[in-house]
């Protein structure tokens, strides 16, 4: 059995794709990219749409191993701490969060010891590294571009890819964030290209295009997207995608949740630490970003 069943979950208000996939013989899983609602005026939190992952894992009677994160994700809070007291499992991303936990902290002025050392995720996997979910194999896959740390996840014949993909309609993730680079990404498309072309690929996000579509999917294939990519298919070379990714991103603003959200995840989800009144507090750098 080398096909995990995957279920997928949609978050409307950050556009976010959340997945669990499932080995069918153990029911070990791995979830992918969750969100932690968070309401921006109020600063409050919620758990509804971490409650839904849960509520489909004890449906099921699986056993979460791995709380997987593509990246530090800047347009949604990761729910992961919440999933691991509910569910267990060990999280995980790629080892380059230690540049990016570097970059951001001296954005945020953060303080507290562990900001840099990445021991704040269980687990840093590097290119190419093997594990498993249940009986399926799979393996790390080393995708920068949008940001230095970004990892895809090879889990049997399905690859979730984060933000480096959107569907081939929408085309590719943004490369002005520190430590992002349009001809990384290049390649990065390129290496999952090298995928068979049946690959299932799952996505993080799903923006509608405005003049097509509207229902939001989650997940397309290799072979698609080398086909259609509107910004990366087959026949599109480097300078070409270079100079379009960074004409694009000139245009674009920063997403509505990117301060509070890279000071959580930068963290595995984790909140900043409470101060001498109890409270954890989020902070916005003035004329920084």
């Amino acid at each position: 059995m080398n096909r995990p069943e995957v279920v997928s979950f949609f978050d409307p208000d950050t556009n976010t794709g959340t997945h669990i996939a499932i080995d069918p013989e153990t029911r070990a899983c791995a979830i992918i990219d969750s969100v932690l609602d968070y309401n921006p005026v109020s600063g409050r939190t919620c758990t509804a749409s971490a409650d839904q992952v849960i509520a489909e894992v004890k449906k099921r009677d699986l056993t979460v191993q791995w709380i997987l994160e593509t990246h530090a994700h800047a347009d949604h809070l990761s729910a992961a701490p919440y999933l691991k007291e509910q569910l267990g499992g060990q999280t995980v991303i790629g080892e380059n969060i230690i540049i990016v936990q570097g970059v951001f902290s001296d954005i945020f002025n953060l303080k507290d010891a562990n900001s840099l050392t990445g021991k704040e995720f269980d687990r840093l996997m590097a290119e190419d590294e093997l594990f498993h979910v249940g009986n399926i194999e799979a393996h790390a896959f080393h995708t920068p571009g949008h940001t230095p740390a970004c990892m895809a996840w090879v889990i049997g014949d399905a690859v979730f890819v984060g933000d480096t993909l959107f569907m081939p309609d929408y085309g590719t993730a943004r490369c002005d964030f520190p430590g992002g680079d349009a001809h990384t990404l290049y390649q990065s498309v390129q290496k999952l290209y090298q995928l068979p072309d049946a690959t299932r690929m799952f996505l993080c996000h799903d923006y509608l295009p405005s003049d097509s579509r509207t229902q939001h999917i989650l997940v397309t294939t290799v072979g698609e997207q080398k086909r259609n990519n509107i910004h990366i298919r087959e026949g599109v070379s480097e300078a070409q995608f270079v100079k379009m990714r960074t004409e694009r991103d000139k245009t674009l603003d920063l997403p509505r949740l990117i301060l509070p959200s890279v000071q959580v995840n930068i963290r595995a989800g984790a909140m900043p630490p409470a101060e001498d009144n109890g409270t954890s507090y989020i902070k916005i750098p003035i004329n920084k970003v």
